[in-house]
C-alpha cells in the first residue's frame, strides 16, 4: 500500500441530470483508518458521487479530491486508489484471472498480485471459469479482487454485499474492517443498513442530494435510542394504561413488549410495581442502526420513491 494521503474530500458537489437535481451542494470528508458507510435511500445522489470521484461523470460545480488531487491528476490511479461500482462490468466470454490480468498488465503490476488477490477474494479455485458463468456473488468477489490490485490506500465499494450468500456477506463485514485497520480509506455505499452495523464506524447519510448526517456510528446509535425504555410485560394493557398516566409515550412493538418515552428504567419500575402490574424485563433501549436510519431519513423516503427517469435516478 502507498503512503500518499488517503484523506478524500467531497466539496460542494451540484450535479443535476435534466430536470433532476442528483446533488445539491453535497460536502464531507472520509478519513483513513475507518469503514465509512455512504448510505441514503435510492435516489439519494450516493452513485452520482461515487461515479464523479472517479471522474466518470463531471459535476456542474465542487469538487472531489482524492488525497488532495482530482482523479484525472493521479499518476498511477490503480495504486492510489480501488474502486468497485458496478460487478457487471467484465466480458462474460474473459476468464476471471484473464480480466485481473489486463488489469495488472495496464500498471505493470507484478503477475503474482493477480493470484495474490484472487486467494485474498475467495476465487482462487474460479479464476480460470469465465466470468460469464460466475454468480452474482462472485461478480462482486471479483470486483473487489479489482480493486485490490493495486494496493491502493483509498477503496470505493457501490452495494459490495449486492447478491452475497449469509457466509459472503460475514466475510465481507470483517474484510471492509481489516483494510481499514491497514490504515486505508475505505468507503462503502449501501442502502441496507443492516449490512454497516456490524463492520462501519461512521456514517455519511444523504437524502435528496444533501448530507443529513455525518457523525459516527456510536453517536447516531445513541442519539436515535435517547431515553427510551424496553419493556417485556404479559400485562401490557394495564402497564399501557398506567405508564401514560404518568404522562409516558408508549408504544406497542410486539405481543408482549413495549417500547417507553420519558421516564427512567427506575422510574418505570416504581410505576408497574406500585401499580401491582407484573413485568419480566426492563432495560434502556438500543436503537437498532435501520431504526436510526429511518428517523433521519424518514421525509425524503417519499421522495426517493416517486417514478423519475432511470438516468436521473443515480
Amino acid at each position: 500500500m502507498d503512503s500518499i494521503d488517503g484523506t478524500v474530500q467531497v466539496r460542494g458537489l451540484r450535479k443535476r441530470f435534466g430536470s433532476v437535481t442528483a446533488l445539491d451542494g453535497l460536502s464531507f470528508t472520509v478519513t483513513p483508518g475507518q469503514v465509512t458507510g455512504f448510505v441514503g435511500p435510492n435516489g439519494a445522489g450516493k452513485s452520482t458521487t461515487m461515479r464523479i470521484m472517479l471522474g466518470l461523470d463531471s459535476a456542474d460545480a465542487g469538487e472531489a479530491l482524492i488525497g488532495g488531487r482530482a482523479y484525472h491528476a493521479l499518476r498511477t490511479p490503480l495504486h492510489e486508489v480501488g474502486a468497485m461500482l458496478d460487478a457487471s462490468a467484465v466480458h462474460p466470454s474473459r476468464r476471471g484471472r484473464d480480466h485481473l490480468l489486463w488489469l495488472a498488465h495496464s500498471h505493470r503490476i507484478p503477475v503474482r498480485r493477480v493470484d495474490e488477490v484472487l486467494e485474498q477474494v475467495g476465487l482462487a479455485s474460479a479464476g480460470r471459469r469465465r466470468a460469464g458463468g460466475y454468480s452474482l456473488g462472485m461478480r462482486q468477489r471479483l470486483g473487489i479482487a479489482s480493486a485490490l490490485l493495486g494496493d491502493p490506500p483509498v477503496l470505493l465499494f457501490d452495494e459490495p454485499v449486492n447478491g452475497l450468500d449469509p457466509e459472503g456477506i460475514r466475510w465481507i463485514r470483517g474484510f471492509l474492517r481489516s483494510l481499514a485497520r491497514e490504515g486505508r480509506t475505505v468507503l462503502v455505499s449501501s442502502h441496507l443498513m443492516s449490512e454497516l452495523e456490524d463492520s462501519a464506524d461512521h456514517l455519511v447519510v444523504v437524502g435528496r442530494g444533501r448530507v443529513i448526517a455525518d457523525t459516527s456510528v456510536r453517536e447516531l446509535l445513541a442519539t436515535a435510542s435517547g431515553d427510551r425504555v424496553s419493556l417485556r410485560t404479559d400485562a401490557r394493557t394495564e402497564a399501557m394504561t398506567v405508564l401514560a398516566a404518568a404522562g409516558a409515550t408508549v408504544a406497542s412493538t410486539g405481543r408482549d413488549t413495549l417500547t417507553v418515552s420519558g421516564p427512567s428504567a427506575e422510574k418505570v419500575v416504581q410505576l408497574l410495581s406500585g401499580a401491582g402490574v407484573p413485568f419480566s424485563e426492563i432495560s434502556a433501549h438500543r436503537a437498532t442502526l435501520e431504526e436510526a436510519y429511518m428517523e433521519l431519513t424518514g421525509d425524503v423516503l417519499e421522495f426517493a420513491a416517486a417514478p423519475v427517469d432511470e438516468e436521473d435516478a443515480r
